[in-house]
C-alpha cells in the first residue's frame, strides 16, 4: 500500500506540473495571437507584452526540463509494482495444494467419479494418484547408460552443474531444437536466434531486480564500450531480448499478432536451487531453449485468446511426443510481478513419480511492453493540447516455453526407456539420422564421493 501511495502522490506531482505546462502554453498562443500580433499589424508599441511572452517561455523550458524526471521518478516507482492477477489466478502462496488443475493428458478415469473425467479444474491437492509399486530407472542414470552425457568431467571443467552432451545426448537435443523449430515454423513463427548477452539498462527494463543477483550471470572483462561503462548480463531465456526486439516502436496494429520462435542457449545461476535435482541435466547452468514470443494489440481479451493459442501449441507438441502430462494455473504466490497469469505445464517422470515442470505459459499484458516502450496503435489526436488527455496504447507480450531441451531429454528417457535401451519418439526420428532405439552401452553412474556423504550424513533415509 505504501508503494502505491508513492505513486500515486509523484503521479500527482506530474500532472500539476504538466497542467502549468499546458496552461502557459495556451497563454503563449493567446497572448500571441489576441495582443502581440493585432498590435504589431497596427504598429502599436507592445514591449511589455512581448517581454511577459519570453517570460513565459522561460517557465515553458524551465518545466520541460524538469517534467521528464518527474516521470522517470514515477515510473521508477511504479514498476516496483507487480501486475494485477488475473480473475482466474488461485490466491494463494501454496502451489503444491492450490494451484489449479485445467488439463490432463491422457484424460484419465476415476473410479470415485464413477468412470467418468475428473472434475476440471479443480485444485491440485484434491487430485490423488495411485503409485505404481516399482520406479523405474531416473533420467541421469538412463543419459549415462545410453552414453549421452559425462557428468564428472564437466564438473571437472566448469564447475558444479556443469556437463558434457555426448553422442545420444547431442543428437536427442538437436533433434527436439530442430524439431521444434520446424514445429513453429508451420505454424508461420518468425525464428530469431537472438544475442546472448544484453546491457544492464535494457536488461533492467524487463528482469526483477532480484534476477539480478538470483539468476544472471554478469559479464566481466574488457568490451568494445571505450569508457568501460556498459555492464552485461548472460540471457536466462530468449524472452529477455526479444522483449527488446521491438524496443521504442510503434508497431502497425494491423500486423499484429506477431510471433516469434526464439532459438537460444539459456545461462542461470540457479542460486535459489541448492541441493535440487544435482543429477543428470533437468536443472543446469547452461542449457537451449525454443522460446515462443507474441506480441497483440492492446486488448485483455485478445491477449487471453492468444495465451490459450500458445497453450495449446505447446500441448500439440508434447502430445506428438508421447508425454503425458497435466497443466496448471499457478497461484498467485508463484507469479513474477509482469505477469498477470500462468499456466505450467508439468509432465509426468516415472522414474522419478512426479509431475515435474516443462513449460510455463505466461501473458505479461502491457507490463513488459511499457518497460521497452513497444506501442501499437494509431496515437489520437489532441486537438486542445492537453498531454494528459492523450493515452499511449502498449502492446501486449505473451511467453511461452515450447521445449527446454534438457528437461524434454529428461522426461524423453524416462518414459520411453526400455530392458536395455531407450526407444526413440517416432517424431524425432527424421531429426535423428533415422535413429529409433539407443542401446544401453555401459552400466550404472557410480555415486560420487560427495553423494555418499551427503547421503551418510541423512542417515541414509528417504526426504
Amino acid at each position: 500500500a505504501g508503494w502505491v501511495d508513492e505513486v500515486i502522490a509523484k503521479d500527482e506531482e506530474w500532472r500539476n506540473e504538466q497542467k502549468k505546462l499546458d496552461n502557459l502554453r495556451k497563454d503563449v498562443n493567446k497572448l500571441q495571437k489576441e495582443v502581440i500580433a493585432p498590435k504589431k499589424k497596427a504598429k502599436e508599441p507592445c514591449e511589455e507584452e512581448v517581454r511577459q511572452m519570453k517570460d513565459m517561455q522561460k517557465d515553458i523550458k524551465a518545466l520541460q526540463a524538469t517534467l521528464p524526471d518527474i516521470e522517470a521518478e514515477r515510473d521508477a516507482l511504479l514498476n516496483r509494482i507487480g501486475n494485477i492477477v488475473d480473475s482466474e489466478v488461485p490466491i494463494s502462496h501454496d502451489e503444491d495444494q492450490d494451484n489449479l488443475v485445467v488439463g490432463i493428458y491422457p484424460e484419465p478415469l476415476e473410479a470415485e467419479n464413477a468412470g467418468e473425467k475428473p472434475l476440471l479444474p479443480c485444485p491440485l491437492g484434491t487430485l490423488s494418484y495411485t503409485l505404481p509399486e516399482t520406479k523405474p530407472l531416473t533420467h541421469d542414470d538412463l543419459l549415462w547408460r545410453v552414453d549421452g552425457y559425462e557428468p564428472i568431467r564437466g564438473q571437472n571443467v566448469a564447475g558444479h552443474r556443469a556437463y558434457f552432451l555426448k553422442n545420444a545426448g547431442v543428437l536427442l537435443n538437436q533433434a527436439l531444437i530442430n524439431y521444434g523449430i520446424a514445429f513453429l515454423r508451420k505454424k508461420e513463427y518468425n525464428v530469431l536466434q537472438p544475442p546472448y548477452m544484453m546491457n544492464k539498462d535494457v536488461m533492467s527494463t524487463l528482469a526483477q531486480l532480484d534476477d539480478f543477483d538470483e539468476q544472471l550471470y554478469k559479464v566481466s572483462g574488457k568490451t568494445d564500450d571505450p569508457n568501460g561503462s556498459t555492464e552485461k548480463y548472460l540471457i536466462a531465456t530468449s524472452e529477455q531480448p526479444i522483449c527488446a526486439y521491438h524496443k521504442g516502436d510503434w508497431v502497425n496494429e494491423t500486423t499484429l499478432p506477431i510471433r516469434y520462435a526464439g532459438i537460444s542457449t539459456c545461462f542461470r545461476k540457479e542460486a535459489g536451487s541448492s541441493g535440487k535435482d544435482i543429477r543428470g541435466i533437468f536443472r543446469v547452468h547452461q542449457f537451449e531453449k525454443i522460446e515462443q514470443f507474441c506480441l497483440t494489440v492492446d486488448d485483455l481479451e485478445e491477449s487471453e485468446k492468444e495465451q490459450k493459442r500458445m497453450l495449446a501449441a505447446a500441448e500439440e507438441f508434447y502430445q506428438s511426443l508421447g508425454f503425458p502430462y497435466r497443466v496448471v494455473c499457478l497461484v498467485s504466490g508463484e507469479l513474477n510481478d509482469a505477469a498477470v497469469k500462468k499456466y505450467d505445464l508439468e509432465a509426468w517422470f516415472p522414474g522419478q513419480q512426479a509431475y515435474r515442470e516443462l513449460v510455463s505459459c505466461s501473458n505479461c499484458t502491457d507490463y513488459q511492453a511499457r518497460g521497452v516502450g513497444t506501442r501499437c496503435g494509431v496515437k489520437k489526436s489532441n486537438k486542445d493540447g492537453d498531454a494528459m488527455k492523450e493515452r499511449a496504447s502498449y502492446c501486449h507480450f505473451l511467453n511461452s516455453t515450447l521445449c527446454a531441451t534438457g528437461r524434454g531429454i529428461c522426461c524423453l528417457l524416462e518414459n520411453y526407456q526400455t530392458e536395455d535401451g531407450v526407444r526413440v519418439p517416432e517424431v524425432l526420428q527424421p531429426y535423428m539420422a533415422g535413429i529409433d532405439f539407443l542401446p544401453f552401452t555401459r552400466g550404472p553412474l557410480e555415486t560420487t564421493k560427495g553423494e555418499k556423504k551427503s547421503k551418510k550424513g541423512k542417515g541414509g533415509g528417504k526426504k
